[in-house]
């Protein structure tokens, strides 16, 4: 295909990632990004991502930090399996402006971080 920069490029793991990576996720409410005709020379024309809601203020902290742990093991630790399931795994500049997310608007009753 040709992307937005008149390249020409095909569907493979790091043109989706060039696309994800070349976004504007923190300019974006809520992650909510449309990464159709990204830019980018590598940038694949046609990604999208997919995203797990939690709750501002959990009614069970505990349970949203258990989540927050195995959600970081699998930015951390499952990129491989994520790729042998055919899944792109998310560039670590996106990464930690999820991970910061995390910190800065997942608190507790008390407005604690729960994680």
């Amino acid at each position: 295909m040709i992307n937005h920069a008149g390249k020409t490029v095909a569907p493979t793991m790091e043109s989706f990632q060039a696309a994800a990576a070349g976004a504007d996720w923190t300019g974006a409410k809520d992650f909510h990004v449309i990464m159709t005709d990204a830019s980018g020379d590598k940038s694949w024309p046609v990604a999208g991502s997919t995203f797990i809601l939690m709750q501002s203020v959990p009614q069970d902290a505990i349970t949203s930090t258990e989540a927050l742990k195995f959600f970081d093991w699998g930015y951390k630790s499952g990129q491989q399996m994520a790729t042998d399931l055919d899944y792109v795994p998310m560039p670590d500049n996106v990464v930690a402006l999820i991970e910061k997310t995390w910190k800065d608007r997942i608190k507790s009753s008390d407005g604690k971080p729960v994680y």
